[in-house]
């Protein structure tokens, strides 16, 4: 009988310190907007107190069977991005999670398509119920198409070579079906790469980002927490690459500032929205246990007071 896959969940503690602060007990409605396997979720649980809420998001089914299994009367999950956060009521929530990236489960399931590790299916869906998987879209997609797609979410330098590696083999033998044959594709076509980087690595990533709309959804995420949040709750991120933490690093900075309108140089400055509070990285104890977590950056801010 198969085992299930194991995630063990990045700055675990410090995150969930500081989505609900110093206090014992907190009551209020909190978001984890990933819920994955339920790491964060549950850790969030043992500290609220009876009167607090814990709202969880996931597009991923097999997240969401896990998530069946919590049985707390505080908790409920909805089967969707967390982009749909912003649908709750306006000031209602005190405190906003989102842990950005992949889970171990799905890059350790070759039948998700997301590691080159492991030879499957070229899928790299989060939710597989809806949309295009990457074999899908690579069939059709033309080969500027696809090496802007590598360039700008891979910060790749050969992705014009790729695309063309790409559409060539496709030509020639069909369309691309699986991780391995992608993977193999990439190495003819990227002649340097980092010492110990596979050089698949950032094409993969940028696919997956690219079929999951991962970055709009972030942006929509980010945005709808301005919303969601009541005066003194806290927004929590954890990035895992450049991309997503410069996208919550400049929206943080963005609003933590007051914003003066140049044609109305007398009006009073629309106030700040939000103040930084902490950058964490993950300590060396952790990365040495957990290779994965050697990338990861969270960054908190807190929701300041919303004008009348």
């Amino acid at each position: 009988m198969n085992q299930p896959l194991q995630h063990t969940t990045v700055l675990l503690d410090e995150a969930v310190h500081a989505l609900l602060g110093d206090g014992d007990a907190p009551a209020g409605t909190f978001v984890d907007g990933t819920f994955g396997r339920g790491g964060h979720s549950r850790l969030i649980l043992q500290r609220l107190g009876p009167q607090g809420r814990l709202v969880a998001f996931d597009k991923d089914t097999e997240a969401i069977q896990a998530a069946a299994r919590i049985t707390d009367a505080r908790f409920s999950i909805r089967h969707q991005g967390f982009s749909h956060l912003g649908e709750l009521p306006a000031a209602s929530v005190s405190g906003v999670l989102l842990d950005l990236g992949v889970s171990s489960p799905q890059i350790d399931d070759p039948q998700r398509g997301f590691s080159f590790r492991f030879d499957g299916p070229l899928d790299m869906r989060m939710d597989t119920t809806r949309g295009q998987s990457v074999a899908e879209w690579l069939a059709d997609a033309e080969a500027a198409q696809i090496a802007e797609v590598i360039r700008d979410y891979g910060e790749e330098r050969f992705a014009g070579p790729i695309a063309k590696a790409i559409v060539a083999r496709r030509t020639e033998r069909g369309p691309i079906a699986s991780t391995a044959e992608l993977a193999d594709i990439v190495a003819g076509a990227v002649k340097t790469r980092e010492p110990g980087q596979n050089p698949a690595t950032r094409t993969f990533q940028a696919l997956r980002i690219f079929i999951n709309a991962e970055l709009e959804e972030l942006q929509q995420a980010l945005e709808g927490s301005l919303h969601v949040l009541r005066p003194g709750g806290r927004l929590v991120v954890i990035s895992f690459h450049s991309l997503e933490d410069r996208i919550v690093k400049q929206f943080i900075a963005q609003h933590s500032k007051e914003v003066y309108d140049r044609r109305a140089p007398f009006a009073p400055p629309q106030p700040m929205r939000l103040k930084a509070l902490e950058r964490i990285k993950p300590s060396t104890d952790e990365v040495a246990a957990n290779a994965r977590a050697r990338s990861a950056v969270m960054r908190v801010a807190e929701r300041t007071e919303v004008p009348a």
